[in-house]
């Protein structure tokens, strides 16, 4: 079957469906999508609520909780313990199935109904500010992590300890301000670096102990903006840089990324990978268009992101641990089977074969299901035995392209799309795709979104920007509960609080490391990393080495596909001519 170009029914735009691409629809028994790659990842992560945290009641034992859901959702909310307990069953929501009415309508409408969980927050000891986690300990603020231990405002980062502020990170101590690092320890404001110790703004380095401001090293010690210096010249120029001070350390901040920028940059992080495209992916073999694709053996993959624990043949999906045969998901559960096949689905775990189904664990054949816990054989959450769920499916799947779902923008759902947007209980803003496609209240208005209008704060500051201590010398415990203020002043749009506290255990941390207090909230710094870090986009982009030095002659004519846009600044080599530049 040769590839075929169509034209995404949500932006108008070309894109292109490849032979391969429609090898795996027709092996999991789906239509080709309708929507381009990029509008169907926007769609999905309207789904995911990380950060956005509210205090409202359980629905049913109604004590204060902590949820994803705000007071006014239509969701009903309960908290974990009631959630998990046996006053409820999910079945009394049930219902048959009725053709007279649209499919989406009927899921919609049990949606609202099934008691949803206030977070994903599994095991948690003493972590109960923490959303899509699991097995934390005394952590606050972390979204989207596992097996952490005393670690604050982090998302994305697992196997830590001791650490804040940290991004798509694994196996960390005493680290602070770090983006996609891994068997660090003390290691502060660095990105793409592994197993540096006593280290200060390292980008693409590894192996180095006591090295600051440097890029692509490896294996060095005493390294001061890519300078060899003796141990003694080392130790007594980071004694002269007085980095308890934020004035200080802003301009070393400034100093290093101007070294950042004239610095040789890999046209992307491939770690152990073959015929891969995308970012930030390790051992994997024909996994296109993926980022954040880590752990092990991950292989014949599309349009997937931030798998931790390896994923095989899947496309479309945000947010999984193990997973293989999954199609249009986002928020697997970190207990998901290898061999899933979950369809059009959210937030699944140890299960199989599940289409159109929110929050469902432990089960097997279900369709278009909500809350469902160790059941096999269901639709619209009422019991089938094996015979009438395989009659009754196929003609679910031929009602829905028969009598399709129109949203408010004329868009078309039928078998194969992803939910339609307006079945998220979320506002835009109040999601990842916030984050990775930022919009203003009236572009997301534009094109059919929810917005969420800040809420109004009545803080009374006690400590203003501008009267922040600048040296964490001046900090004592006085600072502790103290409402300070933002430097954003809410006038970003990156879900700024407008102000902050200091928590006894964050203050120990600036005490011991030597950092002085941040003059940005959680959710602000939260923005400033993943600006740091390159779009879920690629492209093609050619080689810019002209070194006369290495394999080549002339310039480089290695062709790639990259996630560094042509007008960006930064200097973008190939795979063979970093190598021949860096090691």
């Amino acid at each position: 079957m040769d590839s075929e170009t169509k034209v995404c029914q949500n932006c108008q735009k070309d894109f292109i469906i490849e032979p391969e691409d429609f090898n795996f629809y027709k092996k999991i028994k789906v239509p080709p999508p309708t929507w381009c790659p990029e509008c169907r990842m926007v769609k999905r992560m309207n789904f995911r609520n990380e950060r956005s945290l509210y205090k409202r009641k359980c629905n049913l034992c109604k004590k204060t909780i902590i949820s994803i859901y705000a007071e006014e959702s239509p969701i009903n909310v309960f908290c974990q313990d009631c959630w998990w307990g046996d006053s409820w069953d999910p079945f009394s929501f049930g219902s048959d199935y009725d053709f007279s009415k649209n499919f989406f309508v009927q899921l919609k409408d049990l949606y609202n109904k099934v008691p949803q969980m206030s977070l994903f927050n599994t095991n948690p000891v003493n972590s109960d500010y923490c959303n899509f986690s699991a097995e934390n300990k005394n952590c606050y603020l972390l979204f989207g992590s596992k097996n952490d231990e005393n670690v604050l405002y982090s998302s994305n980062s697992s196997f830590m300890k001791d650490s804040l502020d940290i991004s798509i990170s694994k196996k960390l101590e005493l680290c602070y301000e770090d983006i996609q690092c891994e068997n660090s320890n003390r290691l502060f404001f660095s990105k793409n670096s592994d197993n540096c110790v006593d280290s200060y703004f390292l980008y693409e380095c590894k192996n180095c102990t006591n090295c600051f401001g440097c890029t692509n090293l490896k294996n060095k010690q005493y390294c001061f903006f890519n300078k060899q210096m003796k141990r003694e010249e080392y130790l007594a120029t980071i004694q002269n840089l007085n980095l308890g001070s934020y004035d200080s350390l802003q301009k070393n901040k400034d100093k290093f990324k101007d070294l950042y920028l004239n610095s040789i940059h890999r046209h992307s992080l491939l770690i152990n990978t073959k015929e891969c495209t995308g970012n930030n992916i390790r051992n994997a073999r024909n996994c296109k268009y993926c980022f954040d694709v880590l752990g092990n053996d991950s292989e014949n993959s599309k349009y997937t992101t931030h798998s931790v624990l390896g994923v095989k043949d899947s496309y479309d999906n945000y947010g999984m641990s193990k997973a293989e045969s999954v199609y249009e998901t986002i928020a697997l559960g970190f207990e998901s089977n290898e061999n899933s096949d979950y369809k059009f689905s959210f937030f699944i775990k140890d299960s199989s074969d599940i289409s159109y189904s929110i929050n469902c664990s432990g089960s097997i054949h279900l369709f278009a299901c909500v809350g469902l816990r160790n059941k096999s054989y269901c639709i619209l959450n009422h019991q089938y035995t094996k015979e009438q769920y395989e009659e009754l499916v196929p003609k679910i799947i031929k009602h829905m392209n028969d009598m399709p779902y129109l949203d408010t923008k004329g868009r078309i759902y039928q078998y194969g799309e992803f939910f339609p947007t307006e079945l998220s209980p979320f506002c835009y803003n109040e999601t990842i795709a916030q984050e990775y496609f930022p919009l203003t209240k009236e572009e997301a208005l534009k094109q059919g979104y929810q917005w969420k209008d800040a809420e109004e704060r009545n803080y009374t500051l006690d400590i203003k920007t501008t009267d922040i201590p600048d040296n964490i010398q001046d900090v004592d415990e006085s600072i502790l509960g103290k409402v300070i203020e933002c430097e954003h002043q809410g006038k970003c749009n990156e879900q700024c609080t407008e102000a902050f506290k200091i928590i006894a255990p964050e203050l120990q941390f600036y005490q011991r490391m030597n950092l002085p207090l941040p003059h940005l909230c959680p959710n602000c710094r939260h923005y400033q990393r993943l600006k740091q870090r390159n779009p879920l986009k690629l492209w093609h982009r050619a080689c810019m080495c002209e070194k006369t030095t290495h394999t080549h002659i002339g310039k480089c004519p290695v062709e790639f596909e990259t996630s560094y846009a042509p007008e960006r600044p930064e200097i973008i080599y190939c795979e063979r001519c970093y190598q021949q530049e860096i090691y």
